[in-house]
């Protein structure tokens, strides 16, 4: 055999020896996951040591110091205004509309006509019952006479009597019948409708006239249950309308119980109104003072809830740690809200509020001015 071929089979055995073994290393293979791995387990540590750094690290927050001040806690109401008096003047006699003295839109006094029915025979039946009237006025003179002298009995004196108040509310019957065929105003308003017409038959209890008053003119709201503890009857209010409109006005009427369906209680502020100029049925918005407390200014932004849905900011006590305080708004303006239930100053969170919770330690950064105006 050859050498060549020898040293072929020699080279081959060598190398199946080798690959059986196991022995062999894929070019920088073996070397770089050792170095992983040592990698791995070196920076496993200092990773866990920064976590462990981290999680003791305080949250930052930027805060600012607020101080209380002296504020008219109010009450605002939206509603709208409505008249106090608004009636149909019904006719109390038949007959036809003779006269309408008035138009819709005038204003009438208490007692002026608005309609005037024909008063057909109705003078006749007065002076009838006037003519009655005296006969038995000289009737009953002449029965006392005879009875004084004793010429008649005093059955007679008492029949003579008896016509002579018969007489007597005959003719006042027949004198308020007349007198209604004048339909009057039952107060003092404006002429709101006029749906009898010139000429057309009345019935009793028809309309004649729709007639509101405007002098004083209602303001009414609904407020909820949980601030009609805070009104009482006589309260000053202000009322806006949405006209423009404002007028002083006081609390006259606050209901006794709630409206079934919205759980919130009636109010009516009277508004005067002497020449009319404020009209029925505009939107309102009525503002009533309430008492003097002490109050913070700031935005509407920073304020949170709580686990129970109050409404309330995250201050920053002693120790920088995290409290929820509630607080009640007590008023609002374009520009910020006013609220009560703080002391009277306090550290608020300004920004970074939703992030912290109640005994949390943070660290506080200060804003360059103070929150309250």
């Amino acid at each position: 055999m050859r050498a060549s071929y020898i040293w072929a089979i020699v080279i081959l055995v060598a190398i199946g020896a080798w690959l059986s073994s196991g022995d062999f290393i894929v070019s920088g293979s073996g070397g770089g996951a050792a170095s992983e791995a040592s990698t791995r387990s070196a920076a496993e540590p200092a990773t866990i040591a920064e976590a462990e750094a981290a999680e003791d690290t305080p949250f930052v927050v930027k805060v600012a110091r607020s101080t209380a001040r002296e504020r008219r806690q109010s009450l605002t109401l939206r509603g709208h205004t409505e008249a106090k008096q608004r009636v149909q003047v019904r006719a109390q006699t038949a007959g036809l509309v003779e006269e309408l003295p008035v138009e819709k839109g005038d204003l009438v006094e208490e007692g002026e006509v608005i309609c005037r029915l024909e008063d057909g025979n109705r003078q006749a039946q007065v002076l009838r019952a006037q003519a009655a009237l005296e006969q038995a006025e000289q009737e009953f003179d002449a029965s006392s006479r005879l009875n004084q002298q004793g010429y008649a009995a005093e059955t007679r004196l008492r029949a003579a009597k008896a016509g002579l108040d018969a007489a007597k509310a005959t003719l006042s019957e027949m004198e308020l019948d007349l007198a209604r065929t004048d339909i009057r105003a039952p107060f003092d308003g404006v002429v709101e409708d006029l749906p009898a017409k010139r000429g057309a038959l009345l019935s009793v209890g028809e309309p004649c006239a729709q007639v509101m008053s405007y002098d004083p003119l209602l303001a009414v709201a609904e407020v909820p249950e949980r601030d009609v503890r805070m009104l009482e009857r006589g309260m000053a209010a202000n009322a806006t309308l949405v006209t423009g409109q404002t007028v002083d006005g006081a609390l006259t009427f606050l209901a006794p119980g709630a409206i079934s369906s919205t759980r919130t209680f009636r109010v009516e502020f009277e508004l005067p109104n002497p020449g009319g100029d404020l009209r029925s049925g505009v939107t309102t918005r009525v503002e009533i003072p309430l008492r003097e407390t002490d109050a913070h200014f700031f935005s509407p932004a920073i304020l949170t809830l709580d686990d129970r849905g109050r409404v309330g900011v995250r201050t920053v006590e002693d120790g920088d740690t995290v409290r929820f305080v509630p607080v009640e708004i007590v008023a609002d303006e374009p520009d910020g809200v006013w609220v009560a239930g703080l002391p009277h100053e306090v550290t608020l969170i300004m920004v970074g509020q939703e992030y912290v919770e109640d005994g949390e330690r943070v660290t506080p950064v200060f804003e360059t001015a103070e929150v309250s105006r």
